[in-house]
């Protein structure tokens, strides 16, 4: 089925280009990077098998212009998915091993006192730092203090960083992938909660099946990968990175996403049994904002310009997951957040005329949609 027959044949479509009209080159460049998309992902596995889920969250945070928290044990592969996906967009990569020591000039860089040979006069000159890169890897960002985490996170959020007073800009586009380790926890820095909020997913990434660890042992103990030819440049990122801002989104589905956010407030509203008791502190708008970024992104990559409820059930786990603070009563169960998104996303409906009749949703959007 095509972009435009599916933009015509959905409630969701209809009521999003009622928004804003969907132009043919709008189309025609959807289609254009779902081709891209399968591109890459078979570059990804002439080195990387299996992790499907896990590229395509990488993706469409990256296409999002957002950045990522990954947990999982090491051995995983998360280096080397990294480097291979900056290789196959076309992307500088620069890999940060923080430790106990690592102080914030070293990955922002420095100013060093340089002497100028005709003159003899001396002046400062700015050495860049490893941030500055489009790609960056933060391996184990939890073993490094937190001056040093609020630097990466400040040049996170503001793109820019200040060195002498004077303000730096960083490349562009700019990912940050920050990397923790589950079972090890002695002798760690944890982010506090304020700060993994700037990160916009955490993904999990889990051991390989049977199968692909069979490949995984066959592949690579035979030969050398192969080489990951270029499929995106930079400039198309970019591209991509400011249409997935004009996909239209119809308001039930910009309802579903925030019905899902405020059930998680346990001290705000009606909200269900099981928040009460099991959670103590929800997420807050910036959750909103982005399951509604993610599922622009993620319709994008599968060939579509409109967002449907499933875009956002798509992206809730890995938005929701390092945002919703479980009490002692669900740590005593044995109950993670992901248990909790779960059951969020069977008790919210998806129909329009449900959300509407629900009586914890406000009436008036104008508060969560500014904020976008």
């Amino acid at each position: 089925m095509g972009v435009e027959e599916d933009v015509r044949g959905s409630p969701e479509a209809a009521e999003a280009t009622e928004q804003k009209e969907v132009t043919q080159t709008d189309i025609e460049t959807v289609q254009q990077f779902q081709e891209s998309f399968g591109r890459i992902r078979q570059e990804l596995h002439k080195v990387i098998v299996g992790q499907e889920r896990v590229m395509e969250e990488l993706l469409i945070a990256m296409f999002s212009r957002g950045h990522c928290l990954l947990v999982g044990v090491p051995g995983l592969a998360k280096t080397m998915m990294i480097s291979t996906l900056a290789d196959a967009l076309s992307l500088s990569f620069n890999r940060i091993q923080f430790t106990p020591d690592l102080m914030p000039s070293d990955i922002t860089g420095t100013e060093v006192i340089q002497v100028d040979q005709a003159t003899g006069q001396r002046h400062f000159k700015f050495l860049p730092g490893p941030l500055f890169s489009n790609v960056i890897l933060a391996d184990e960002i939890n073993r490094t203090p937190p001056k040093t985490q609020a630097a990466l996170l400040e040049a996170m959020q503001e793109r820019q960083v200040t060195i002498g007073g004077k303000k730096n800009t960083l490349a562009d586009p700019f990912f940050v992938l920050a990397t923790q380790n589950p079972i090890e926890q002695e002798g760690t820095y944890p982010l506090p909660e304020a700060q993994l909020d700037r990160f916009m997913f955490e993904i999990f990434v889990d051991y390989p099946e049977e199968e692909e660890e069979f490949e995984i042992l066959r592949s690579t103990t035979a030969q050398f990968p192969e080489k990951v030819d270029e499929v995106l440049s930079g400039e198309d990122i970019l591209k991509l990175q400011s249409i997935v801002r004009r996909v239209p989104i119809a308001e039930h589905v910009i309802r579903y996403a925030m019905e899902i956010v405020r059930k998680t407030r346990v001290h705000k509203g009606n909200v269900p049994e099981f928040i009460k008791e099991w959670v103590t502190w929800g997420a807050g708008p910036r959750a909103g904002q982005y399951l509604i970024l993610g599922g622009k992104a993620r319709a994008i990559l599968r060939g579509r310009y409109y967002v449907s409820c499933d875009d956002i059930k798509y992206v809730a786990h890995p938005v929701l997951r390092h945002r919703i603070i479980t009490n002692f009563n669900a740590e005593a169960e044995g109950i993670k957040p992901d248990h909790i998104a779960d059951k969020l996303l069977e008790d919210t409906p998806t129909d329009e005329s449900a959300l509407v009749r629900d009586k914890r949703l406000p009436e008036m959007l104008d508060k969560q949609t500014s904020t976008e």
